[in-house]
């Protein structure tokens, strides 16, 4: 007799059903993309102006889904003028990565259970294929909508207005520029094909390499608690999110790439934004902070280097290492008794404000006299911050030759 399957058994081998319009929009594009525009353009030929217009529409789109989609809606690192927001709905429709509401929910969920295979949504421990673009094929119920973690962005009127009008403006952003370009060049196919169809493609495709790739290929200097990975390659390809191992320790952070050689054009423009009144607020993430994540990750590189030494000084190089860690966790408290001594005196500032305010300026000599001394007590807090954040980064430096020498 053939064997009985437990009906059980059906309902967890079965594939959620395919959702046929993504289905069908990736598929075809991309076909297009791979047959259609490489035809054309050995049979008839493409001008500087059609590629112009590819790389610029191109770059719209993805610096609305990075600096606004991202690091302004699904992460709050910065605050925005309503023309800048607009703007970034706007091309962010263009990039066809569903509204502002659902990605920024369902990139929150991504972030609070990173790698969980039910919760998140994209998890790359599920697989490659799966992180890069099976997650939205099929209706999985670690995709489904929940705006219970977006409250915020359900107060915001820009991103309810991009949501309830979504699908035409999808329509008008993807079709409408293309076709512009096309009247004023005289050359219509062909900037559909470039600024249309491969520019959507490239878009998809760059966007979906941080859920996958970002995931499997690169280091990890800041945290091995995820599987997130620094790549400066995938960041030249994503408007600087490829630093996505710093990211996911410090989400909330304006900047993916934090030194001056990152290729992070993305902080580029909401730093620049400001200068010009139109970002304000931005969040970073203190020196200690990173620098702790470092050393963090250096003492089990250090550890694990330590227990793979084979030779008569490993006694040796273990005294060394603890006196390294010792001093770690000094610095630690220190900086924790600082930084809590320097929001005390922060919140006396504004009480003794608060107070003059209230006297109606009565005594200015003493007034005078105490906020000389409180600006003294700051200067030498950010002082000793500063003295902590360099002893930090110099006992970086001697781990980092140590654990070289017991490699």
């Amino acid at each position: 007799m053939p064997e009985q399957t437990q009906p059980g058994n059906i309902a967890a081998d079965a594939k959620p059903p395919l959702l046929w319009m993504q289905t069908i929009l990736f598929s075809s594009t991309l076909l297009i993309a791979l047959i259609g525009v490489p035809w054309y353009g050995i049979s008839h030929g493409f001008t500087w102006s059609a590629w112009l217009g590819f790389v610029l529409i191109l770059g719209a789109n993805g610096m609305s889904i990075t600096a606004g989609y991202h690091r302004l809606w699904a992460h709050n690192s910065y605050k925005a003028h309503p023309l800048l927001k607009v703007l970034f709905a706007l091309f962010g429709a263009a990039a066809t990565q569903n509204s502002i509401l659902i990605w920024a929910s369902g990139h929150r969920r991504h972030h609070r259970h990173v790698d969980h295979v039910d919760h998140d949504p994209y998890s790359a421990k599920k697989g490659l294929w799966y992180s890069h673009i099976v997650w939205m094929l099929r209706d999985y119920p670690a995709s489904s909508e929940d705006f219970s973690n977006a409250k915020d962005l359900q107060r915001d009127k820009i991103v309810m207005w991009q949501h309830r009008y979504y699908l035409p403006l999808v329509l008008f952003m993807n079709i409408a520029p293309a076709v512009a370009l096309g009247f004023i060049t005289g050359h219509m196919l062909e900037n559909i094909l470039l600024a249309g169809v491969l520019r959507l493609v490239v878009s998809h495709h760059t966007t979906f390499f941080i859920n996958s790739l970002a995931h499997y290929w690169g280091r990890r200097p800041y945290t091995d608690e995820n599987t997130a990975r620094d790549n400066d390659f995938l960041a030249l390809l994503t408007y600087g999110e490829g630093y996505h191992n710093y990211h996911h320790i410090f989400q909330n952070d304006y900047r993916n790439g934090i030194r001056w050689w990152h290729y992070d054009p993305t902080k580029w423009l909401i730093k620049s934004a400001s200068w010009m009144g139109l970002t304000w607020d931005l969040r970073k993430i203190p020196d200690f902070k990173i620098q702790r994540a470092v050393m963090t990750m250096q003492f089990k590189k250090a550890e694990e280097a330590l227990r793979n030494r084979k030779g008569g000084d490993a006694n040796q190089f273990t005294a060394f290492l603890e006196q390294e860690y010792q001093q770690f966790c000094d610095h630690l408290n220190d900086w924790n008794a600082v930084s809590q001594r320097w929001m005390e005196a922060k919140r006396e500032h504004l009480a003794a404000q608060k107070d003059a305010l209230q006297l109606n300026l009565a005594g200015k000599k003493e007034t005078l006299q105490q906020n000389l001394h409180e600006a003294w007590e700051h200067a030498t807090l950010r002082t000793r911050l500063k003295e902590l954040e360099y002893a930090l980064k110099m006992q970086r430096k001697r781990l980092q030759m140590l654990t070289m020498e017991m490699a």
